[in-house]
């Protein structure tokens, strides 16, 4: 064996060996053992790269249509929301004035600033036109209704909202990093610098939607499944390990429960709760949209699946 240690003298005097005494070894090594093929978590490992490979494979004809679609679901909420303000202008003004105390002319002037807000933003971000001041825009609408509409306090709102504002921030990100643009006001760093910053925060907020899940409603078995795995998923994106599958994951997740609890659809027209369950229906959709751009575009520098690149 080349790894043994020799102590004898060399056979031949005449052969100046560079290591007459067998120290050398001929193979590199290389820090660590092995892994044994047999064991069980190298088997599930096995099966995950031949599951995610396979996944990669038949997703690839609707990767271009990613952006689009991500796009498309997280505005479509404002578009809802805008037509039905126009839909409901004197219930909207009604409570404005009645509950929210807004002088008449203001009512008016905050409905008709978040309606054209919303239907033009909306379609700035959807036509890739101007959306780092779209996004602006529909951040603004979602805080200014948030005080307007006396709902900033409200637990769930909140947090709902806050997801809302994570998808909005991938689109920004997606933007930054696409057109590479300075911004007056934002101190000057390198564009992955600002990539990896904006999609730190927008997988951070996009998991809230979860938080407001737990707390709401009753417990029972579906939402005890939707809160175990659905957290364990939403922690994986917010640290960015394995980042994309989890982020699959909770789309399909997020898309299942969207249709069979907030089915609003299946509710009386007249019934009041017709209109909650299409505003959280829709606000889903937007939260949707985001994981979908985090599955486009990746978790950034800032997250486990790229360090382990480097290390």
């Amino acid at each position: 064996m080349t790894s043994r240690i020799n102590i004898g003298r060399p056979a031949s005097t005449s052969y100046h060996s560079p290591d007459p005494h067998g120290f050398a070894n001929s193979r590199p090594s290389t820090g660590y053992r092995a892994a044994n093929p047999d064991h069980p978590l190298e088997r599930i490992r096995a099966v995950a790269k031949q599951v995610e490979d396979t996944i990669e494979i038949y997703s690839q004809p609707l990767r271009p249509h990613l952006p689009t679609i991500g796009r498309f679901l997280i505005i479509v909420t404002f578009y809802e929301d805008a037509l039905r303000i126009m839909t409901q202008w004197n219930d909207q003004l009604w409570y404005l004035q009645t509950h929210r105390h807004f002088y008449k002319g203001i009512s008016h002037l905050f409905l008709l600033l978040n309606v054209l807000t919303m239907l033009v933003a909306s379609s700035a971000v959807l036509m890739k036109r101007y959306t780092e001041y779209a996004v602006i825009g529909l951040l603004s609408v979602v805080i200014i209704q948030g005080f307007g509409y006396g709902l900033m306090f409200d637990l769930t709102f909140f947090l709902r909202n806050l997801s809302v504002i994570g998808g909005l921030i991938m689109v920004f990100s997606e933007t930054v990093v696409n057109e590479k643009k300075t911004f007056a006001g934002i101190p000057s760093m390198s564009e992955t610098d600002r990539k990896k910053y904006f999609l730190l925060a927008g997988r951070v907020l996009l998991i809230f939607l979860f938080l407001g899940f737990i707390f709401q409603g009753e417990w029972g078995m579906g939402r005890i499944f939707m809160s175990v795995f659905g957290l364990s998923a939403c922690t994986m994106v917010a640290i960015g390990f394995k980042a994309k599958w989890s982020a699959i994951f909770l789309v399909i997740l997020l898309s299942v429960f969207n249709v069979f609890a907030n089915d609003w659809w299946s509710v009386h027209s007249a019934h009041p709760q017709r209109d909650f369950l299409k505003y959280d229906f829709f606000q889903t959709l937007s939260i949707i949209g985001g994981l979908i751009l985090l599955v486009n575009i990746g978790p950034g520098g800032l997250s486990v699946d790229e360090k382990k690149k480097t290390y």
